[in-house]
Parts: C-alpha cells; sequence; structure tokens
C-alpha cells in the first residue's frame, strides 16, 4: 500500500511559476510514489476572503485547469473540493476543543500573515475572525479525515504540522490511549520552498503583483520580464554583471538551467547586455510554458470531464472520511 499524502491550495487566483517550482514539480514528483489527493481549499479561502465568495467560487475551475495543466495525471492524483466534505465541519468542531487560542495566536505564520494583511484584520489584528484564527484546526480535520501519512509543506508551514501532531496526540491520549486511532503526520519540505519574485522580493505573490501566471500570454509574460530586477551595477551592456543578484539571472536557471552558466560568463565579461539577457528568458519562458497551454486548452474544451474528475476525487475523499468518523464518533462516545 502505498503512503498517502495530501496537500491544496486555495482558490483565490491562477498558479504562477512561484506555485510551480515551490510545490507543482514535488506533486509531479510525488504522484508517483504516494496515493496522492490534492484539495481545493475554497473554505479556507472564505477565512479572508469572507466578504467576496464569488472570487473564490470563479477560481475553484481555475485551480482544477492549472492542475491538469502542468500534467497532474487524474490516474494517479485524486483532486476534492474542500466544501463538498461536510464530515471535514464535524471534525473541525471536535478538534476545536484540543487546542487553546493562545496556542493558535503563538504560531509563527499566523502571526505573520495577521501583520501583513492589516488592511483585512486590523492595525493589531482586532478585527481577525474566529475562522481564520482557527483554520489551523480546520487543516488538521482536512490532514486527519483521510489519515494523511505525508503533508508538502515549505519551511514556514512546518508549525502548522506541528500543531496538527499536538491536536491528534492529545485526541489519543485522552479518547484512545490503548487503540490510537490516529498517527502522526510528517511534513514534507519542498526543494524550492519560497520562489522569489520579479520585483526582487523573496516571495513571488498575487498580492504583491510580481508574478508570471501560468495563463499569461507572450506579451503579458514579456512586459513583466523586461520590468524584472537585474544588477543595478550593470549600466552599459558591456560593463561586467553579477548575476547573484538579478532576478533574470535567478530565473534562467530555474527555467533553462542548461543554459544558466553561458549566460553567467557572458553576463560577468560584459559580452551579454540586459535587454538581450531578458529577451532570451522571455523566449524561454514562453517555450516552458507551451506544453502547459496545450494541455489547458484541451480541459477547458472539455469541462464536464475536470467536472466529473473533481467530483470523482471528492468521493474517495469522502468515503475514506466517514470511515474516519465513525472511529472518532465511537471513541467519544457519540456513537455505539
Amino acid at each position: 500500500m502505498k503512503k498517502r499524502i495530501l496537500t491544496g491550495d486555495r482558490p483565490t487566483g491562477n498558479l504562477h511559476l512561484g506555485h510551480y517550482f515551490g510545490s507543482l514539480v514535488t506533486r509531479l514528483k510525488c504522484q508517483d510514489e504516494y496515493d496522492q489527493m490534492i484539495m481545493i481549499a475554497d473554505l479556507q479561502a472564505l477565512t479572508d476572503n469572507f466578504d467576496n465568495p464569488s472570487k473564490v467560487k470563479e477560481n475553484v475551475m481555475e485551480l482544477m485547469l492549472d492542475y491538469l495543466s502542468v500534467g497532474l495525471d487524474p490516474k494517479k492524483t485524486s483532486f476534492l473540493l474542500q466544501s463538498k466534505v461536510p464530515e471535514l465541519a464535524e471534525l473541525t468542531v471536535l478538534f476545536s476543543n484540543l487546542v487553546t487560542v493562545n496556542r493558535l495566536q503563538r504560531i509563527p505564520t499566523i502571526k505573520a500573515e495577521i501583520a501583513d494583511k492589516k488592511e483585512i484584520f486590523g492595525k493589531d489584528g482586532e478585527s481577525v475572525p474566529y475562522g481564520y484564527l482557527g483554520h489551523p484546526v480546520s487543516q488538521a480535520a482536512d490532514i486527519f479525515l483521510v489519515k494523511a501519512d505525508v503533508v508538502p509543506v515549505g519551511e514556514d508551514q512546518m508549525p502548522l504540522v506541528e500543531v496538527s501532531n499536538e491536536i491528534i496526540r492529545k485526541f489519543n491520549r485522552i479518547y484512545c490511549p490503548k487503540n490510537p486511532i490516529f498517527k502522526d503526520t510528517e511534513g514534507l519540505l519542498s526543494p524550492n520552498p519560497r520562489i522569489k519574485g520579479l520585483d526582487g522580493n523573496s516571495k513571488m505573490s498575487k498580492s504583491l503583483g510580481n508574478t508570471i501566471n501560468l495563463i499569461d500570454t507572450d506579451a503579458e509574460i514579456k512586459e513583466k520580464v523586461m520590468k524584472a530586477i537585474t544588477d543595478p551595477m550593470k549600466i552599459k551592456k558591456d560593463d561586467p554583471g553579477h548575476p547573484d543578484g538579478c532576478m533574470v539571472a535567478y530565473y534562467y536557471k530555474l527555467i533553462k538551467p542548461e543554459e544558466y552558466y553561458k549566460m553567467e560568463s557572458e553576463c560577468k565579461s560584459g559580452d551579454r547586455g540586459c535587454v538581450a539577457c531578458k529577451q532570451r528568458l522571455t523566449e524561454n519562458i514562453i517555450n516552458f510554458l507551451e506544453p502547459i497551454r496545450e494541455r489547458r486548452k484541451f480541459y477547458e474544451e472539455n469541462p464536464e470531464l475536470v467536472d466529473k474528475l473533481l467530483k470523482d476525487g471528492t468521493s474517495k475523499y469522502r468515503n475514506i472520511g466517514q470511515e474516519t468518523m465513525r472511529e472518532v464518533k465511537k471513541a467519544l462516545l457519540l456513537e455505539e
């Protein structure tokens, strides 16, 4: 039996190159090694988009198309929609009794996100809704409803995995110490957990507007790449450059590693200017995205197939989850 892996994304916009190199390449590998389940976390997306549900709904299908277009194989990977699994709400409520508000407030990722979203949560976090603060509990339910063995995460998300494990350890200790229902899940770190943005920011992010999306047109890609941050000391074409601080060089290494060292040498020697380098990177990105575009076109023309894949994956997840809930309710004396 293959170990089960659970991962997913919030449907708040199309995926970009940061997602591709930060998580999707890991999922492409994992689908051959694990029983892989990918969740479209629409309920979690509502925790900070509660006033804009149409944004979340509209992006469910976009996210599915992005998944399928990058090569995630529905024969190896199942896809599910969080809001179609009512058992998750049940398990979230039961898990919420096993963690304190103080513990949730101390999670570094939660603290950082609250600080970053002052326009939503207020200067001192005074407007943080219960649902947002409690979403790590919901994530624990996502993981343990199907008893996932592994959860791919970035380094900043490892504390969320630890909180999830703390919750189920407490559950086992209180309700079923002799025959534990759950076992710890393992956080699987991505080899590229944080991909830089075109503007030099440490993270490519939709909210920062520094992304190249998988669905961008050739013209959009060209426009974005031409604005990318390069070496500020390289004023003229024949000035020696320093690729280490250049976002064009950074993306060259990701997109076309076999050309990187030639580019690096020509940049350092002053034989290649920034404009020529950006033009070549633009071509490489467009070529890289071409097979992704072709697959996306096929699924866009067959929306009924995409709907079926999502429904089938959700049913699989629910069937496993219903068995877990029978065990949980029996341990809690809610069922005979």
